[in-house]
C-alpha cells in the first residue's frame, strides 16, 4: 500500500504495509535513526515525535494513521523552531547547557515531549513539566531537564 509521510516538510510516498509502527518507516525506510526504539510498548518515550504538532510515541502509531500528517522528527526540530540552517534550537542548545545528556539514548525523544510542551504553554509550571513528560532517562537527569526547560521558558 502507498503511504505518503510528510517528514520534516518533505513529503515521502512509500509502498509499506499500512500497520507498519511509524518508529519503523522512519529508521528503516527513511533512514532518520535519531528517533529511538526503547520499549516498543509507548511507555518509554525513546520513539516520541510530532504528528502536527502533538507528540506521540511512534513505536505504537501505525504509518496508515498518519498518511498524509506533517511530521516532525528530531532531525528537523531545530528547522521548525525557526532555527537558522545548521543551528540548534534554543531548546537544544539549553539541553548542552545544562548537560542533560548523559548515556543520551532518550534524548530525542525527551526534547521532542519538551518542545511540544513548550509550545502548547510557554510557562509550563512544575505540575505542568511532571504530567507532559512521562519520558524514561534511565541517567535520571530530570533536575537538568527542568533546569533546561526553565532556562527557555524563563520570563
Amino acid at each position: 500500500m502507498s503511504i505518503t509521510l510528510r517528514v520534516n516538510g518533505k513529503a515521502h510516498a512509500l509502498d509499506i504495509e499500512p500497520e507498519m509502527p511509524l518508529l519503523w518507516a522512519l529508521r528503516d525506510e527513511l533512514g532518520m535513526t535519531g528517533t529511538k526504539f526503547g520499549c516498543g510498548v509507548a511507555a518509554c518515550g525513546a520513539c516520541t515525535v510530532h504528528v502536527d504538532g502533538v507528540a506521540m510515541r511512534s513505536c505504537v502509531t501505525p504509518v496508515e494513521a498518519v498518511d498524509g500528517a506533517e511530521i516532525t522528527t528530531i532531525e528537523g526540530l531545530a528547522a521548525v523552531s525557526g532555527a537558522a540552517e545548521g543551528m540548534l534550537s534554543a531548546l537544544q542548545q539549553a539541553w548542552i547547557e545544562a548537560q542533560v545528556p548523559q548515556c543520551g539514548y532518550c534524548q530525542s525523544g525527551m526534547l521532542m515531549a519538551v518542545s511540544a510542551l513548550i509550545a502548547e504553554n510557554p510557562q509550563p509550571t512544575d505540575e505542568d513539566i511532571d504530567a507532559a513528560i512521562t519520558n524514561v532517562c534511565r541517567c535520571g537527569t530530570y533536575p537538568r531537564v527542568r533546569a533546561a526547560i526553565r532556562s527557555v521558558t524563563a520570563a
